[in-house]
Formats: C-alpha cells, structure tokens, sequence
C-alpha cells in the first residue's frame, strides 16, 4: 500500500494533469476572432494592388477583437510572417490567416492578425508551411512596421499543419 500511495498515485496524478493541460486547448478558426457584425474586407489578387498602388495598406485599424477570448488556450491554424529570430529560427512572427498577406498583400484587419512571440523557434524550413500554433491568446493590439494586429500570445508550441 505505502508503495501505491508514494509511486503510483502520484504518477497517475501527474499523467492525468499532463494530458488535462494538453487537451484544454480549445481550437479555433479565424472567424471565430471575428466579433457578430463586423466584416472583414475581401481578400484581393496582388495584381489588384499593383494597378492600384494607393490601396496596398492595412484597413480597418480599428477592427473590434472578441474580448471572451482574452485568456483562453487556444490552438489555430495559419501562416507565419516573419519578425525576429535568430541563426536557426524564427522567435517572433506574426500568424495571418491566409498565404502571402502582410507581404504580397497588405495586412488583413488587426482581428485577424495575432502577435505571436515563441522562445523555442520556428525552424526557417517551416516558416512557409501552414502551421498550427497554441498558447494563450491574449487581446492585446500591437502597433508594428509591418501591420497592427488585434491579439497576441506567446505560443507554448508551433507545428507544421496537417
């Protein structure tokens, strides 16, 4: 008995935590960062935007954010546009939900844009593969050279989407 109370009992705690903290990650699309009423401009081609020069820039700036997600662990999937990093990987990067926007189209609204930070490092190879990212999303807007996003998190894990 004394070794199923020292030995096991703790260690079926300690899985049973481990998989509860991997599985509360609630996935999420992104219109889900949309808030009911609010649209979003449509996507259009980059040869839309090469006749018309004036319009390549992000619109909508002050697009709401949907404030019951502030806190919550989320997994999302999308694209990575590069920020900082260092000789391996990518450390900071902003998640669009769409290929290409931020640098051949301009940047969709703030609250479709999250800031994302992530110690560890998106390998370069992977930064032009859709992945899933999670963390705790935050509601957070950030002002950058690139384009002003609406959340932020600091992801806890990256991986190639599949």
């Amino acid at each position: 008995m004394t070794f199923l109370r020292r030995v096991i009992l703790p260690t079926l705690a300690i899985l049973l935590f481990s998989t509860s903290a991997v599985a509360d990650a609630e996935k999420v699309g992104w219109k889900e960062l949309i808030p009911e009423g609010f649209t979003p401009p449509p996507v259009k081609p980059q040869s839309y935007y090469d006749a018309n020069p004036e319009e390549d820039r992000q619109t909508n700036l002050d697009a709401p954010v949907v404030e019951e997600l502030n806190g919550k662990k989320i997994r999302i999937p999308g694209y990575i546009v590069q920020l900082e990093g260092n000789a391996d990987a990518v450390t900071e990067f902003l998640l669009v939900p769409y290929f290409g926007a931020c640098i051949h189209v301009p940047p969709p609204p703030p609250n479709q844009i999250i800031h994302v930070t992530f110690e560890e490092g998106v390998p370069y190879e992977h930064t032009y593969d859709a992945v899933w990212i999670e963390g705790v999303i935050e509601t957070q807007r950030t002002e950058g050279e690139i384009a002003v996003t609406g959340y932020s998190m600091a992801a806890d894990s990256v991986e190639v989407y599949q």
